[in-house]
């Protein structure tokens, strides 16, 4: 059985021939172990596409994750000049703007002053009149990963979507066969919100004008729905709705259930719409709120942080939303970086395979992204692992006796 073939059962929930395996790697995991220059992987098409491939390849997981956008294939030359010190390479860019890329963590971009990249003010914002998003660069870069949209026919949010942005995931089925089960990666309209603002004032102007927060989520959900569609019209076998900021602390139950539950719902109903599955990333304490992310018409959940980083005990989440949707995660991505046997890995892995997979549905991955400097070693160790102990032709829990 191919891995797409492995996934897209463990997905809709019947049974594969074992437990699937497909963790996300932080980028700082791409920069620190492919040898790919990290300007190259966050700003080309073609080098992330490689990056993606070759660690896919090496971890032999059975999907990928597509989590930026495609580039402009002349991107690069907008870069006035390129040097690398102590802090990491260092782009500046021709109209002054700079871009440091940490040798182990995301980039971050600046304005030509140093100052931060600027966002909107929600006093002055009109939801019908959204513009001004396109010269705020704090909220593009915080969605799409880029300083500047490059071909928009129209200003505003997103939604007549490039063609440039889906080159990556031509290039990682060019490069697979699309033998490998291939995901791609929208942010939640939540998402949207957090970083059109920032955070801290993003959770205020929900507390101030509700109604307000909630014009503005419509108006960003549309940006949302159209990015979702156009990679499930390209041909990926999932959706991935990143969600990061809709557990606690961030904002208690009954927050989530206003503002992010009905437009999280018009997003999966538009990529199921088409076709493909559509799950959802958050992470953080979820346990109080699993029920209402099945409401939202979601068909998996990813990430399930365990104690203490989140909430999630496996097998609560197996009794409460099993049977309902997949399950993807668990593991401690943060706690398995003190490992220093393969017996703790397997130990830790292993665990979750014999509470997750009995009766499909389970796809083993950290619960989070990998960390940056997270031992390829340990990695290597989860597919043989759920070849020997999570094949569904005999009992998991005594597939290894």
């Amino acid at each position: 059985m191919d891995s797409r073939t492995r996934m897209a059962l463990a997905m809709r929930h019947e049974i594969p021939d074992r437990v699937p395996v497909m963790c996300q790697l932080a980028l700082g995991h791409y920069f620190l172990n492919t040898g790919i220059p990290p300007h190259r992987i966050w700003f080309t098409s073609e080098g992330f596409a490689e990056a993606l491939v070759m660690l896919q390849r090496r971890y032999r997981f059975d999907g990928i994750l597509i989590n930026l956008p495609g580039r402009p294939p002349d991107l690069l030359d907008d870069v006035a000049s390129l040097t690398r010190t102590a802090e990491g390479e260092r782009l500046v860019w021709r109209n002054g703007e700079v871009t440091i890329f940490p040798p182990d963590d995301n980039p971050y971009h600046v304005m030509p002053d140093g100052s931060k990249p600027p966002r909107a003010d929600f006093a002055t914002l009109d939801p019908d009149h959204l513009e001004i998003l396109d010269d705020l660069v704090g909220y593009t870069w915080g969605v799409y990963h880029i300083p500047h949209i490059a071909g928009k026919t129209c200003r505003g949010p997103l939604t007549e979507i490039p063609d440039y942005f889906l080159r990556t995931i031509d290039r990682v089925m060019e490069l697979t066969q699309h033998a490998v089960s291939i995901h791609g990666e929208v942010f939640s309209p939540f998402t949207h919100f957090m970083e059109l603002f920032g955070y801290e004032n993003a959770l205020v102007n929900l507390l101030m004008d509700a109604a307000k927060a909630h014009a503005l989520l419509d108006r960003l959900t549309e940006a949302v729905i159209a990015w979702a569609v156009a990679q499930a019209r390209r041909g990926v076998d999932a959706v991935l709705i990143s969600s990061a900021f809709a557990g606690g602390p961030f904002i208690n139950r009954q927050m989530y259930r206003e503002f992010v539950l009905p437009y999280e719902r018009r997003v999966a109903e538009a990529v199921k719409a088409e076709g493909v599955i559509v799950y959802t990333h958050t992470c953080g304490s979820i346990g109080d709120r699993l029920d209402l992310m099945v409401e939202t018409g979601t068909q998996g959940i990813d990430t399930l942080d365990p104690p203490p980083l989140g909430n999630v005990h496996l097998a609560d989440a197996k009794r409460q939303i099993g049977d309902r949707v997949f399950i993807k995660g668990n593991m401690n991505a943060v706690e398995m970086l003190t490992y220093t046997t393969p017996e703790q890995v397997i130990a830790h892995a292993g665990e979750r395979i014999r509470i997750g997979a009995p009766g499909g549905g389970y796809i083993l991955s950290t619960a989070c992204s990998v960390s940056p400097r997270m031992e390829p070693w340990k990695l290597e160790l989860l597919t043989p692992l759920a070849e020997e102990i999570g094949r569904y032709d005999r009992p998991v829990e005594t597939a290894s006796e």
